[in-house]
């Protein structure tokens, strides 16, 4: 082992192997000394420590020769510990590297792993001296290389695109058809049953939960509980160890490949507002004793405290240089070197917070429009965070899509039955253009949702009135409390087969809300299937099976249903425009406008309809074939059917008349969410949508050559 390092060079930050030796390069705008500390192969024994001998622009750096892949190693950060001023250096407490590419071993959680004393009235009045190194996971020097094949990112269209919000752990922890070794991991994804499954249900993108590095936070661990969800970032490059089957970085670029052989992209959903450090009384294993006062928000007024705009305790500060570029160099990472095709940005206002508060023209947003590798992936925000003014949806960047809270919403109470919800329920079905429709921006800007992994589950959002958080040990007082929910008069399961059979009517109805409407539509894994939480809509600490899929309780109707709304998508171009309609082209054949809003008298809807309470039916008219230009291309627009969705969530049934077309010989009828449909034939003048239903048709045409098939609710 080598007794001291050459310089080496200030960039690339982080350990980067060359083939003969290893550069390591760390910024800290205030340290006074680095030490690189190197471990045993179990991580548990210091070998050697070297002080980093050369510092430039900040960037302490140096060289060691022969240093081969799989060393571990840490840090330690000499300066200056004074609260008050911003600065928590402790050399005491072993250091991840933030360009940390892999982890090892787990965060075992003492009082050690604190910069003061544990008990102390105030933490700038204490100094720990204990050494944490036995509990922290340990950084990895790997080689890059791997062997992509002919692997292409499948590059689909955001007017194709259909997203599948998913767990690693959760979603194949229970898969009886997986080997054992693989379940809960990024391998277990990869395999082919798994993989059949996705191609089958036919979804273009998985988004998967948090699989950056997390902490379980140590008030969850004093519990018996975890950070299931891993919204409590310990590392921003590194993949989480405990989804690596093969304790290689080979697990996740396996995954990547095959997804994109089935046609498949991957978006991560990362979390770059906080990390798992927390307040001024949390732990020091990064961030904190490297940098505190460049990598955080901290109170002008007081530098003890921090900003904090994400509820966790602290806020990264992206309105400094270096940290911005450590956001921005993982994010290239993750699309250079693990070729993921997007990103979804939890509580995405934080990153666009300057000192003046929200900017859609900030640092951040600015570098990502300008970045050549960046500006061609899928960027999805969570539009808000719990700052001042921290509600900022409709107003992201070009480029940029957004998680639609207030579809969400409407959507769940126009089902839910609530008066006046017409309006709101048809400007979503819209695309939301009130949101999104400036700038250039697109229908499909709008991510629109009904369950998320916040939150109830789909069969939970028609089975519980209330939230039933009692597990998380909070008292039930987390968690939303107004969730749009009903029960239908019992709270939870019942074994009443009428009872059954409308929430199986209103689950349906919810996803062919979210699959027939314009924008691009998100699904949350399991709810094709039935899956439940048991009331609990913040499962975010449960690591067991009320999170995990049961693949063994499934609800085969709500899933062959679930395929033939995703197939219509794919066969109707109509319900994917990527342009918002405004009734302004026009059929050359029936004279329809491009969209239209009908009443159940089969004429458009007045003002008098459209603000009456109590109306609760709604038809909606897509003419396929209207004269349009698609603005993406700039070309004319190939015709395509016609199609009618009619809404009904009223508790009675209505006699809607269907439009009389010229030119045309009928509608043909491909699907509807209730079983209970009359008999309904292509020359019906009027049709009885049953209570609590919807049911779509197509238009058919004298210039048709062929009659559409006609499909049930239930079938493929």
């Amino acid at each position: 082992m080598a007794s001291s390092l050459e310089p080496g060079q200030p960039y690339p930050l982080g350990s980067s192997w060359d083939g003969r030796g290893a550069n390591f390069a760390l910024f800290s705008a205030h340290a006074e000394k680095v030490e690189l500390c190197v471990f045993d192969r179990a991580g548990q024994r210091e070998l050697e420590r070297f002080v980093l001998p050369a510092c430039t622009d900040q960037i302490w750096h140096g060289y060691w020769p022969g240093c081969q892949p799989g060393t571990l190693y840490g840090y330690r950060v000499y300066g200056p510990y004074e609260p008050h001023l911003g600065h928590r250096f402790n050399h005491h407490k072993l250091l991840l590297d933030p360009y940390a590419k892999q982890l090892k071993g787990a965060l075992r959680w003492s009082e050690a792993h604190y910069g003061y004393r544990v008990g102390s009235p105030r933490e700038d009045l204490s100094f720990d001296r204990r050494d944490n190194a036995r509990g922290v996971p340990k950084c990895v020097v790997v080689d890059e290389a791997f062997t992509w094949g002919e692997e292409r990112a499948p590059n689909t269209a955001w007017s194709d695109t259909v997203i599948y919000e998913i767990h690693v752990r959760g979603y194949t922890i229970r898969h009886p058809e997986l080997p054992q070794p693989l379940r809960g991991t990024f391998a277990g994804l990869a395999h082919d049953k798994v993989l059949a499954y996705l191609k089958a249900l036919g979804i273009t993108a998985v988004e998967l939960m948090p699989v950056q590095a997390f902490a379980d936070d140590h008030f969850l661990v004093k519990q018996g509980l975890h950070n299931y969800w891993g919204y409590s970032s310990l590392a921003y490059f590194a993949p989480e160890p405990r989804y690596l089957s093969s304790g290689s970085l080979k697990d996740f670029k396996h995954l990547v490949r095959v997804l994109h052989d089935a046609g498949i992209e991957v978006i991560l959903d990362v979390v770059y507002n906080h990390t798992c450090e927390g307040d001024r009384m949390g732990p020091t294993l990064c961030w904190r004793g490297i940098d505190n006062a460049s990598y955080y928000w901290l109170r002008s007024d007081d530098r003890r405290y921090y900003n904090d705009f994400s509820g966790c305790g602290n806020s990264l500060n992206l309105t400094h240089p270096r940290v911005l570029q450590m956001v921005l160099d993982s994010l290239r990472y993750w699309v250079q070197q693990m070729r993921v095709d997007g990103f979804r940005f939890d509580l995405g206002a934080a990153l666009g917070r300057e000192e003046h508060g929200f900017d859609p023209g900030s640092g951040f947003f600015d570098a990502v429009q300008q970045d050549p590798v960046l500006n061609r992936v899928k960027l999805i925000a969570e539009p808000w965070d719990i700052g001042p003014g921290g509600y900022r949806s409709g107003q992201f960047p070009l480029g940029w899509a957004e998680w639609n809270d207030r579809f969400r919403d409407s959507t769940r109470r126009f089902w839910r039955g609530d008066p006046g919800e017409l309006p709101e329920l048809a400007k979503r079905l819209h695309g939301s253009a009130d949101l999104f429709e400036h700038n250039g921006r697109r229908p499909d800007a709008s991510i629109n949702f009904i369950c998320s992994h916040d939150g109830f589950t789909l069969l939970d959002l028609v089975s519980y009135k209330q939230r039933h958080n009692e597990a998380n040990g909070e008292n039930n007082r987390d968690g939303h409390h107004e969730n749009f929910s009903a029960n239908y008069g019992v709270e939870g399961p019942s074994n009443d087969p009428q009872l059954q059979a409308l929430r199986a009517r209103q689950q349906r109805n919810l996803l062919a809300t979210l699959l027939l409407a314009q924008g691009t539509p998100m699904l949350l894994a399991g709810d094709e299937i039935g899956r439940t939480q048991q009331g609990n809509n913040n499962a975010y600490c449960q690591d067991n099976p009320l999170n995990w899929l049961d693949w063994n309780r499934t609800d085969p109707e709500l899933l062959a249903f679930t395929r033939r709304l995703l197939q219509l998508r794919r066969q109707y171009p109509v319900l994917r425009r990527p342009w918002f309609l405004h009734a302004s082209n026009f059929s050359p054949n029936t004279g329809l406008a491009d969209i239209q809003w009908l009443g159940a008298a089969g004429t458009r809807l007045d003002d008098t309809a459209w603000h009456d309470p109590a109306a609760r039916c709604l038809g909606v008219l897509l003419a396929g074939d209207a004269t349009a230009v698609n603005p993406s291309t700039a070309a004319a627009v190939e015709p395509c059917e016609t199609l009618l969705l009619l809404f009904n969530a009223s508790a009675d049934a209505v006699l809607f008349h269907l439009p009389e077309v010229r030119n045309a010989t009928g509608w043909h009828f491909l699907l509807a969410t209730t079983d209970d449909f009359p008999n309904l034939l292509a020359a019906a003048a009027s049709v009885t949508l049953p209570a609590r239903s919807v049911a779509v048709y197509a238009l058919q045409t004298h210039a048709d050559s062929a009659p559409l098939p006609r499909s049930e609710h239930s079938s493929e």
